[in-house]
């Protein structure tokens, strides 16, 4: 692709659009057909199994690793380039805002991807908490939310700009690549072992590689781009803010995010009528939705105050090794393993894999 011809044709707004659109088709063929999702491996996790849903997780979050630092040692992409590294990260939003997304991840039963996808296949109790939680997002990024989220990410940061967990453990570039090669091992022994066919761990390791794709096309973009271009990848948190509010406001300008949603809605409802599984759904039962809307606005205020969703900190930002984004992850495995066991394994179990 000759993106300097593409961007003289149709500009620079729009192109970044684009590469969001490519990007979130592939993100949401893969998702939907692997159904990947972290909520679901958390839940398998805290009821004692690497099965399934943790070996898909597994295999995503590793390939997503492999394909980007393989991208970084053959110069087609530079880490320390991207938004997620190049501003201030918060120590104290990673922890907070992980253990408070953990914790509404496991209520809604589905991370903020997952419903993402699953609202473009007719459910429409992920239509209702997706919603919720992109206005939560953007009352956390701009509203009435936006004071708390500020004061709680200023406890404690980084500095001028965030901290790569290679530099701060004393690790080579190549020991990236190391990590991620050996997880993915790891995911295909766990693979084999639950008996995953290989078109499941094909789109799983599509939704890694959707990952590297967006870092990629923002990263060429930015080098070519006249007007600073943010060099981004695959996350929901701010993106489904700004594509709501592209839809709400006419001074919203095109972006990446803006063309990464409909991408994701796109890819997700294509595949689900192709293999013949769109069919509409709704909520089973008062006390469930309103357990899955409160589940929505936890995981709207604590994606932004971590700085990321279950996939931008959990895939994208471990991609590239952000420190803070790492201990998100961490923190969103111990709320929702937490939640699981408190809420769902002393009472009535909601099923794993129902998301």
């Amino acid at each position: 692709m000759d993106i300097v011809a593409l961007v003289e044709r149709i500009g620079e707004a729009p192109a970044a659009a684009l590469f969001g659109l490519i990007t979130g088709v592939i993100f949401g063929v893969a998702a939907q057909r692997s159904n990947f999702c972290l909520r679901a491996a958390t839940v398998e996790f805290a009821r004692g199994s690497l099965g399934p849903k943790v070996s898909v997780w597994l295999l995503t979050f590793s390939t997503a690793m492999v394909w980007v630092q393989l991208a970084q040692m053959l110069g087609f992409f530079r880490a320390a380039d991207s938004r997620m590294m190049s501003v201030p990260g918060s120590w104290s939003g990673a922890v907070i805002g992980g253990l408070v997304f953990g914790v509404g991840m496991v209520l809604s039963r589905g991370c903020s991807g997952r419903l993402l996808v699953l609202a473009s296949t007719g459910n429409l109790r992920s239509v209702v908490s997706g919603l919720i939680f992109a206005v939560t997002a953007q009352m956390s990024l701009h509203g009435i939310l936006a004071p708390l989220r500020d004061r709680l990410a200023s406890l404690w940061i980084t500095g001028a700009e965030n901290v790569s967990l290679l530099a701060l453990l004393h690790l080579p570039q190549w020991a990236g690549l190391a990590l991620g090669l050996g997880t993915a091992a790891l995911a295909l022994g766990l693979s084999l072992r639950n008996r995953i066919g290989a078109k499941v761990l094909i789109f799983a390791s599509g939704v890694g590689f959707a990952v590297a794709v967006g870092w990629g096309l923002t990263w060429h973009l930015a080098q070519v781009a006249f007007d600073p271009v943010p060099v981004t990848s695959v996350t929901f948190s701010g993106p489904s803010a700004n594509t709501l509010m592209f839809f709400l406001d006419r001074n919203a300008v095109l972006e990446f995010d803006v063309g990464l949603v409909p991408g994701v809605v796109l890819g997700a409802l294509g595949a689900s009528l192709l293999a013949r599984e769109f069919r509409w759904q709704a909520f089973d039962s008062v006390p469930v939705m309103r357990r899955s809307m409160i589940g929505a606005v936890l995981m709207g205020f604590g994606a932004m105050l971590a700085g990321g969703c279950a996939i931008g900190n959990g895939v994208t930002g471990t991609s590239v090794f952000a420190a803070t984004a790492w201990l998100a992850l961490f923190c969103m495995w111990i709320g929702a393993v937490t939640t699981d066991f408190l809420l769902d394994q002393r009472g009535a179990k909601a099923p794993v894999g129902a998301c």
